[in-house]
């Protein structure tokens, strides 16, 4: 059975994520790949967050109920049908790292589960958590790193 997995073209597994997907740069998501979804899933659900954050860890983008025929999430969007939800910067959407100091580690957290989320898109990271409890089939992750260079 294939593993699922989730890439980047723009950067390698604990590699320095470029600047143009940061607070930096333009501040849009960057290509992401995604295989070995199993037969059995529903959905798919992305979380990325940066647990080096001084207040705790930090959601830079959560996805829900994802296509999982979903192969790539090109730079700049958002799979059709798929729901963006609250992060810690209040608002929905992709929010790109912007660490205050030193290197940060930005987990590309990607969920395989067995349903669709009946989630509204004021849902925040762990209402997600919560409602995935008991159907996940598979994950996956991508931790990527930066620190500001201004």
């Amino acid at each position: 059975m294939q593993k699922l997995r989730i890439e980047s073209p723009e950067f390698g597994s604990n590699e320095m994520i470029p600047s143009k997907f940061t607070c930096e740069g333009q501040n849009t998501n960057p290509e992401l790949k995604i295989s070995g979804v199993g037969s059995n899933a529903k959905s798919l659900v992305l979380i990325m967050d940066d647990p080096d954050a001084p207040m705790g860890t930090w959601v830079h983008w959560t996805l829900w109920n994802i296509d999982p025929e979903t192969a790539e999430i090109p730079q700049n969007s958002v799979p059709e049908g798929a729901v963006e939800g609250i992060t810690s910067f209040k608002k929905p959407g992709y929010g790109g790292p912007c660490p205050p100091s030193g290197t940060h580690r930005y987990f590309f957290k990607l969920y395989a589960i067995d349903t669709l989320l009946g989630l509204g898109a004021k849902a925040t990271a762990s209402d997600i958590e919560k409602a995935m409890e008991g159907h996940i089939l598979d994950s996956a992750e991508l931790v990527g790193l930066y620190k500001k260079t201004k």
